[in-house]
């Protein structure tokens, strides 16, 4: 599913029938090939303007891998730094870390994607920055956990005997130590990203109409459900099948990782 999915994305321009800004208003609301009145031409329909549905649900995969990784990827780098940090030097720094953490979980996120939106407009790097500001915490709490807990172990007991630096003991003993986690959470974490920026798109505070995207296709959707299902709903599948095919991987990677789980 996901390499369906990344090769829809890679290869757009070559397997997409048409442009997805081409529109024609004669064979708007074309149902699906398989419904009466329905054309090879068009096999997913077309929209209100007359936009191929196949070519935007292609096309907005790009947005949806774009947002997913891009994000998750900001995100869990601000959030395994800040949980080494938290985990390692602890005392103040971890009070501090852990008092941010809580605040920022206990800020909307809806409440956070209007500020950005009423202060800067939209646009994809916006979009990017407001889901990688408000997944950090998830990260940070994990991480420091697992520092914590690496913290007293024998091994690192040996690095600071042998006088190795802080930050050496971090990058080389620690963080390696730590990675199965943290690749775990950030592979459910694509999922959830990719569903938020449908969310935010549907409200009108994702990437600019012009562009195509899961989210913004459900948002035109709605308004035709009685007459033309197919707007809403197949772009619902394309979710529905990149955030299963994401999770799957997720279970499959944590059964990787974990060998309590692998062996039972």
């Amino acid at each position: 599913m996901l390499l369906g999915m990344i090769t829809c994305a890679l290869a757009a321009p070559w397997i997409a029938p048409y442009s997805p800004g081409q529109q024609d208003l004669l064979n708007s609301l074309l149902p699906p090939v398989w419904q009466p009145g329905g054309s090879w031409a068009h096999p997913f329909g077309t929209d209100q303007l007359g936009r191929d549905v196949l070519t935007w649900i292609i096309y907005g995969s790009r947005v949806s891998l774009v947002v997913g990784f891009s994000s998750v990827a900001l995100s869990g780098a601000i959030g395994v730094v800040l949980g080494l940090v938290a985990g390692f030097y602890r005392r103040a720094t971890d009070a501090v870390v852990m008092r941010l953490v809580e605040i920022q979980l206990a800020f909307p996120f809806v409440l956070m994607a209007l500020l950005v939106a009423a202060l800067f407009g939209q646009g994809l790097g916006k979009l990017i920055l407001v889901l990688a500001v408000t997944g950090w915490a998830t990260y940070a709490r994990v991480v420091r956990a697992e520092t914590l807990a690496a913290h007293e172990r024998p091994y690192i007991e040996a690095a600071r005997s042998l006088g190795l630096s802080n930050a050496r003991i971090v990058l080389r003993h620690i963080l390696p130590n730590i990675l199965s986690p943290i690749v775990v959470i950030a592979t459910f974490s694509v999922a959830l990203m990719i569903i938020q920026e449908a969310a935010l798109s549907f409200l009108g505070l994702g990437v600019p109409p012009s562009i195509p995207s899961w989210g913004g296709m459900l948002s035109d959707g709605r308004n035709y459900l009685a007459v033309a299902w197919w707007l809403g709903t197949l772009p619902g599948v394309a979710i529905l099948i990149a955030v299963l095919g994401i999770n799957l991987l997720g279970d499959w990677l944590r059964d990787v990782f974990d060998p309590t789980l692998r062996n039972t």
